[in-house]
């Protein structure tokens, strides 16, 4: 059985940046959504690990209590992007097809 030759090994690699590129590329139309006080205030992030969108409930917002929102606000959006990053890394994985050693991760995800 022949060794891979330098070009192989070249080739394969430029194949799989191509791969990782057009996912990374996909992340972007992908998102998930955190939550805190029950639903009542939501973040939308993407696979990009952005907020796309926040949703508050009328019925959170009262001007005595500013800080309570502002808690609420931050707890859903460092949950939109905790699941933002695990959902990046996941299809980042299946991307690679097993190319990774086991557990590396890819730098930014």
């Amino acid at each position: 059985m022949a060794k891979p030759g330098m070009g192989d090994l070249l080739k394969q690699a430029q194949k799989m940046q191509e791969k990782l590129q057009k996912v990374q590329d996909q992340l972007a139309d992908l998102t998930v959504e955190g939550s805190a006080g029950g639903g009542m205030v939501t973040a939308v992030a993407n696979g990009k690990q952005e907020i796309v969108e926040i949703h508050i409930d009328k019925q959170v917002v009262d001007p005595d209590d500013v800080e309570m929102l502002e808690d609420l606000v931050v707890a859903a959006v460092n949950q939109a992007l905790e699941k933002a990053q695990e959902m990046a890394s996941q299809e980042m994985g299946k991307a690679a097809g097993g190319m990774l050693p086991g557990g590396m991760k890819i730098p930014g995800l």
